[in-house]
């Protein structure tokens, strides 16, 4: 079984950076795709970034260039670094792992993390 823990969230001024972690437990991590999602109030969940377990990466079109997805299997943590953070980037952050990491996300969601809050003010 894994455990997914987030945190980094938190309010930041528009154009601002935040680092978003998750923390997983299980002896298997390394290989396991993760991914990150977010959802707004009133809004569907959006996939933002995800990455195999050899660390090629998929980006959302809204967030490339700006966020940065990876990994260190040592400490078991995939990373978010949300740089030029914007108003619309508001909502609670997910991490999530499964199968394999596509453009879309992961092609199967084993198990999700808690949520972080992130929020942009302008």
């Amino acid at each position: 079984q894994v455990q997914l823990v987030e945190s980094g969230g938190g309010l930041v001024q528009a154009g601002g950076s935040l680092r978003l972690s998750c923390a997983a437990s299980g002896r298997t991590f390394s290989y396991y795709a993760m991914g990150w999602f977010r959802q707004a109030p009133g809004k569907e969940r959006e996939f933002v970034a995800s990455i195999n377990w050899s660390g090629s990466t998929y980006y959302a079109d809204s967030v490339k260039g700006r966020f940065t997805i990876s990994r260190d299997n040592a400490k078991n943590t995939v990373y978010l670094q949300m740089n030029s953070l914007k108003p619309e980037d508001t909502a609670v952050y997910y991490c999530t792992t499964g199968g394999v990491a596509t453009k879309e996300g992961l092609n199967r969601y084993d198990y999700w993390g808690q949520g972080t809050q992130v929020t942009v003010s302008s």
